[in-house]
């Protein structure tokens, strides 16, 4: 977009969006770099709302826009292509009344720095409310446009999930709600839903995950009754299960690996504040001061490492671990909801490169652990090639390992390991499976 100094919302909102569709760069970057210190609360919440929308249905909209165009935009006015993408959102999918959504969208592309493409713009969005339910019928009948996934994708979760497509799908375009994650080295959470309802913020708790509870409505984190003291951090439930299922007893020693942001370790020292030490790994060392940052509001100690975890010579102290944690790199595709980029950044040759970085890891960490010791496998994909196949693989390969059964009223029992559908009861798509090491004998 064309270096335009301007706080109007729908031109910030449309570079944002031009950042990830046009440059790769992550929705929270984007938001990051893109919105103005200088924008009143209400309008960069509308901004994010606007950024947010238009990625996750933008599948659906870019078809539209191309129907709507005699010919498509040329990739150095993917401003424009922002622009439209964001004038057809508003009529789709928002209350903003239509003559308001064209005349907006027609005057922020005046001030963009190309006002000779307002006339095309304008002509576009009165096109598609002459057209609308025409046009909207031709999307119907594409699955993968209708629900606003690109192709590769739609098909990886009709094949591995043929009964729960529907619901995995829908629930990938809905947005996700707000949970926390109470500290029980502060309070209960019980008593942490009594200050929330003495400040009417109307929550609940989870029905799974003992310390999550989960907001009726997002707040903003300053409004939530000792935050800053460590009462309770944020954190989707599936999350939180990590740390239940891991249970670190007491003189246990700990890795946490590819542990930024550090809400899993975290959870980990909260819940088992009697283990000898907790070991936090990470290649990213801007990540690892954000689990410095949480340790420290939290008032809990670990060892920090910036390392590849899978270079294990780098770092490794030869001494073994009771215990490990990976929560491995992987598509992301059970996190949709809050990252809607997700669907435009990932490639399916992106899957094959992570199933091999996960397989490593595994490779890597395996000696590391203790006899009797467990590992548990994360991620937070739906994807069986990232999940239970690079299970099977793995205890294929590995005969001093067993699968430790996970035994659970949520999610889905697979042929290793269990399952979380996008939704259930709130929470992210996630996979756990618990590898035991045998002792030696």
């Amino acid at each position: 977009m064309a270096k335009v100094k301007s706080n109007n919302s729908r031109l910030i909102a449309a570079n944002i969006i031009k950042s990830v569709i046009a440059e790769g760069r992550s929705l929270d970057s984007a938001l990051e770099r893109g919105l103005p210190s200088t924008l009143s609360t209400q309008d960069r919440a509308f901004v994010q709302a606007m950024s947010y929308g238009v990625l996750r249905w933008y599948e659906k909209l870019n078809f539209l826009l191309e129907k709507l165009l005699r010919k498509p935009f040329r990739k150095k006015d993917s401003d424009l292509q922002a622009l439209g993408l964001l004038g057809l959102y508003q009529i789709g999918y928002t209350r903003v009344k239509p003559h308001a959504a064209v005349s907006e969208t027609v005057s922020a592309t005046k001030k963009s720095g190309k006002s000779w493409a307002a006339a095309t713009i304008n002509a576009v969005l009165r096109n598609y409310l002459r057209n609308r339910e025409e046009l909207d019928q031709e999307a119907e009948k594409i699955p993968h446009i209708q629900t606003a996934h690109p192709l590769w994708l739609y098909d990886a979760i009709k094949d591995d999930w043929p009964e729960q497509q529907t619901e995995i799908l829908s629930n990938n375009n809905l947005q996700a709600g707000m949970t926390l994650r109470v500290n029980s080295q502060k309070t209960t959470a019980q008593a942490y839903l009594e200050s929330l309802e003495k400040q009417n913020i109307e929550a609940s708790l989870h029905p799974f995950a003992r310390e999550a509870i989960c907001l009726q409505k997002a707040v903003e984190i300053d409004q939530l009754p000792d935050f800053q003291q460590g009462a309770v951090s944020v954190q989707d439930a599936a999350a939180q299960l990590a740390a239940q299922l891991l249970a670190p007893q007491e003189g246990e020693r700990v890795l946490d690996a590819c542990a930024a942001p550090g809400g899993k370790s975290c959870h980990l020292l909260e819940i088992s504040p009697t283990i000898s030490e907790l070991v936090a790994v990470d290649c990213d060392a801007k990540r690892i001061e954000k689990i410095k940052e949480n340790l420290n509001r939290l008032q809990l100690k670990a060892t920090l490492i910036t390392a590849d975890a899978a270079l294990t010579g780098d770092w490794w102290d030869k001494k073994p671990f009771n215990k490990i944690l990976l929560d491995a790199p992987c598509s992301a595709t059970g996190v949709i909801r809050r990252h809607p980029d997700i669907k435009w950044l990932r490639t399916k040759e992106d899957i094959d490169n992570l199933v091999i970085i996960q397989q490593a890891l595994l490779e890597a960490l395996w000696p590391l652990l203790a006899p009797g010791g467990r590992l548990l496998y994360a991620t937070c994909s739906i994807l069986k090639q990232e999940n239970e196949l690079q299970i099977t693989r793995f205890l294929a390969n590995h005969k001093d390992a067993a699968e430790h059964a996970i035994i659970a009223d949520w999610g889905i029992t697979r042929s290793h390991g269990r399952q979380i559908i996008t939704g259930e009861s709130g929470m992210d798509g996630f996979y756990y499976a618990c590898l035991k090491k045998h002792c030696a004998t």
